[in-house]
C-alpha cells in the first residue's frame, strides 16, 4: 500500500516524519508514549488515554488484530486523539481477530501515524517532557503552530467528555481467572451479589468494574458530577472512585463530593480516583515529567514490604509530602519513589495509583478488591 507522507510535530518544533494510517485528516493532543509490548487495543479503549496522542514503545503493532473482548471502554469505542507506532503489521494472526488495526482506526475515525522511528521519539519525550503534538499530513509548521495553540493539559478537565451523562448497573464478570485470590487459594467468583456499590465513574475501565462483580459487588455507575445526596439516597455499602484522564484538580465537583461522601461509607479509589481523593483529603497533586505508563512498573507495599509489577497510566501524580499529617502512604513507585497508595482510616478510605484489575498487564494486586469488599463487611 503506497501511504502518504505524515508528520508528528511537537509544540516545542520538533518534528517526527512518517506515513498516514487510519482516518484522514489531523489529530491534536498530548503526545505520550507506554512501554507495553502487548496490549494496544486496551491502550486504544482506554478512556484515561482522552485528549493524548500515544505513541507504542513496542516496534510492531497490529499482529494480533483487533477482537471483540478486550475494549477497556464500556461502550466499545477508541479514546485516544490520536495513534502512533513504528511498524503497523500488514498480517493479521490471532484466533479471535476479527477485523485489522488499521481498519479499527478507520471505521472509528482515529487519524494514525506509523514508520516513527519510536524509539528517538520516547527519548526526546523523557527528556524533554510529554507535551502537546498534531499529527496530519500538512506542512509540519502549520501542524507546529496547531500544537502550539491547544490548551495545557494542566488545568484540563477531560472528565466531562468521557462520563456517562446517565447511571447504569453493571453485572459482567471476567470469570475465574479475573476472580481476586491469593497466591495458595482457589480462585473463584462469586456467584451472587453480597455488597452494593456506587462507583463515580471518571473514565472507567470495563476490567475494573468486572474485578468489583467478581469481588462479589451489585455494581451501578453514575456520572461524575452526581452529588453526595444521591449517591448516598442509593443506600450503598461502598464508594469506588474510577481511573480517568486530565488534571484532577481541575474536577473539583468530584473533589466536593468525594469530601461530602468521606467517613460515611468505606471508599476505594483507582488512579485518577487516588489523586482526586488525596485532594478531598487535603493533599496536593502536580504534573509529572513524561509519566508512568506501561504494564511494567515496579510498586513496593510498605506494610508487607512485597513488589507489585503494575499496570499504570497517569501523567499526575500525589505529592508524597502533602500527605503528611492527612493520611498514611502505603505504597511507593520503586523508580521515582512518587505516591502509588493511601489510606485514611478515620475516612475509611484507601487508593491506589496503579491499576490492580491489569488488563492487559500482570495480576498482582487483585487482592484489592478483596480488601474492599472486607472493609464493606465491617
Amino acid at each position: 500500500m503506497k501511504r502518504q507522507r505524515a508528520y508528528l510535530a511537537l509544540a516545542d518544533g520538533t518534528v517526527f516524519e512518517g506515513l498516514a494510517c487510519g482516518a484522514q485528516g489531523s489529530a491534536l493532543g498530548e503526545a505520550v508514549f507506554t512501554t507495553g509490548m502487548t496490549g494496544y487495543q486496551e491502550v486504544l479503549t482506554d478512556p484515561s488515554y482522552a485528549g493524548q496522542l500515544v505513541a507504542m514503545t513496542a516496534p510492531q503493532i497490529g499482529n494480533t488484530g483487533i477482537n471483540a473482548e478486550d475494549s477497556e471502554s464500556v461502550n466499545g469505542q477508541p479514546q485516544v486523539a490520536g495513534f502512533i507506532m513504528r511498524d503497523l503489521s500488514p498480517i493479521v494472526s490471532n484466533w479471535r481477530s476479527v477485523e485489522t488495526l488499521e481498519h479499527y482506526l478507520e471505521r472509528h475515525n482515529i487519524v494514525a501515524i506509523t514508520s516513527v522511528d519510536t524509539r528517538r521519539l520516547t527519548r526526546y519525550l523523557r527528556d524533554h517532557g510529554s507535551q502537546n503534538a498534531c499529527i496530519g499530513t500538512e506542512n509540519s509548521d502549520v501542524l507546529v503552530d496547531r500544537a502550539r495553540s491547544a490548551p495545557s493539559m494542566e488545568g484540563l478537565d477531560l472528565v466531562a467528555r468521557v462520563t456517562p451523562k446517565e447511571a447504569y448497573s453493571f453485572s459482567e464478570s471476567r470469570g475465574v481467572w479475573g476472580a481476586p485470590f491469593e497466591i495458595g487459594e482457589t480462585a473463584s467468583v462469586a456467584t451472587t451479589a453480597r455488597h452494593r456499590v456506587v462507583a463515580l465513574d471518571f473514565g472507567m475501565k470495563r476490567n475494573i468494574l468486572c474485578s468489583l462483580v467478581d469481588a462479589g459487588c451489585d455494581v451501578t455507575v453514575v456520572p461524575a458530577g452526581t452529588s453526595a445526596t444521591d449517591i448516598l439516597a442509593r443506600n450503598p455499602d461502598g464508594i469506588f472512585l474510577s481511573n480517568g484522564p486530565g488534571d484532577p484538580a481541575a474536577v473539583g465537583y468530584a473533589i466536593r463530593t468525594i469530601q461530602d461522601l468521606l467517613g460515611k461509607k468505606p471508599i476505594f479509589g483507582i488512579c485518577l480516583g487516588h489523586q482526586l481523593l488525596s485532594l478531598a483529603l487535603g493533599a496536593k497533586t502536580y504534573k509529572l515529567k513524561f509519566g508512568h505508563r506501561g504494564v511494567n512498573q515496579p510498586v513496593k507495599d510498605l506494610k508487607t514490604g512485597k513488589v507489585e509489577i503494575t499496570s499504570q497510566n497517569h501523567g499526575f501524580v500525589v505529592d508524597v509530602e502533602s500527605l503528611a499529617g492527612i493520611a498514611k502512604s502505603t505504597h511507593v513507585h520503586l523508580n521515582d519513589g512518587t505516591s502509588e497508595g493511601l489510606e485514611a482510616p478515620e475516612a475509611r478510605a484507601f487508593s491506589v495509583q496503579y491499576h490492580p484489575e491489569a488488563a492487559a498487564g500482570p495480576h498482582d494486586a487483585l487482592y484489592l478488591f478483596r480488601r474492599f469488599t472486607q472493609a464493606m463487611s465491617v
